[in-house]
């Protein structure tokens, strides 16, 4: 496909938007490229005659007749080897779950009354599920507790398919444009490279939504679609929801980019493929490489960027 530059913004614009709670800054670190010119014939050499082959869809689901619980939390520990679990809670109260494996622990808010998807990104070993409930201001008690042993079929299951920060279905818009991209990509990284630019051309940044969003916040990739704009959490998940669906392995990072500490989200996406993607990145093979729309979709500096060094990665769903 077709690559070219984007006119880059003044990075001081990024500094002054008010990030808040939940928002985000618009900077990306483009894995290094070495001394590779982006014009060099590499970047442009004739197209190979094979075609990406998309793996069967993975699906997340919620199996009551296996779930364990009472009368406002029931919990499915059934695909604990796919990389997830499945819970659904009908609280009067506002509601919290944890996630805890030895030393570190997830907290998601809970959105009541449909079926919510978690990731077991810490890998193997054993894990305690809790979900607390709310009494009073930010005073918490335990409503359930269930422990689980996880082996993963892969290290790659939790970031193959939907949870809480990037929900779609087999029949979501975004899911249906990812899969016409990979039906006519000759390779993985040609089908990461549509996505891209198509998120690119489509989606801009929402200053005021950067600047308003509440804490607890969580994207849709479809409104983000039919919107087009978002903040960095919005173009993580969209990005993260076509690549999984269509057999990317993909993270939701969140983080920190420096010098200025602003907090963030970008993707990490994982290919057996080595080459370019794009002229600002190459695809590091058997590797997970960095991918951040929001400062792609935006033309934030690149010489700001370094060569990833900068970003400090904290949570990944």
């Amino acid at each position: 496909m077709q690559l070219r530059y984007r006119k880059l913004i003044s990075l001081l614009l990024c500094a002054v938007v008010a990030f808040a709670a939940a928002g985000c800054g618009e900077s990306s670190a483009p894995p290094d490229s070495g001394s590779q010119n982006p014009g060099s014939s590499s970047q442009t050499a004739e197209v190979p005659d094979t075609v990406y082959e998309i793996p069967p869809y993975r699906d997340s689901v919620f199996l009551e007749e296996n779930a364990e619980g009472n009368d406002e939390v029931k919990i499915n520990l059934s695909n604990t080897a796919d990389g997830y679990f499945a819970v659904v809670c009908d609280s009067d109260a506002r509601l919290k779950l944890q996630v805890v494996k030895d030393d570190v622990t997830y907290t998601y808010d809970v959105v009541q009354r449909k079926v919510q998807v978690y990731p077991l990104q810490s890998g193997d070993g054993h894990y305690i599920v809790k979900v607390m409930k709310n009494i009073e201001d930010s005073k918490y008690f335990e409503l359930y507790k269930c422990e689980t042993d996880v082996v993963l079929n892969s290290d790659f299951e939790p970031y193959l398919r939907t949870n809480q920060y990037a929900e779609y279905t087999e029949q979501s818009q975004c899911v249906v444009i990812a899969h016409e991209f990979a039906s006519s990509a000759y390779s993985a990284n040609d089908f990461i490279s549509k996505v891209y630019e198509y998120v690119c051309d489509n989606v801009t940044y929402d200053y005021e939504k950067a600047a308003t969003v509440a804490s607890g916040y969580i994207p849709d990739p479809d409104r983000t679609l039919s919107e087009k704009k978002g903040i960095c959490i919005d173009y993580a998940c969209l990005a993260a929801s076509m690549l999984r669906s269509q057999g990317i392995p993909t993270k939701i990072i969140f983080g920190y980019v420096a010098p200025d500490d602003i907090y963030h989200a970008w993707n990490m996406f994982y290919t057996e493929e080595s080459g370019w993607v794009t002229v600002e990145f190459k695809a590091n093979g058997n590797d997970w490489t960095r991918l951040d729309l929001t400062f792609s979709a935006n033309g934030e500096d690149s010489t700001f960027i370094g060569d990833g060094s900068n970003y400090l990665d904290v949570y990944q769903f």
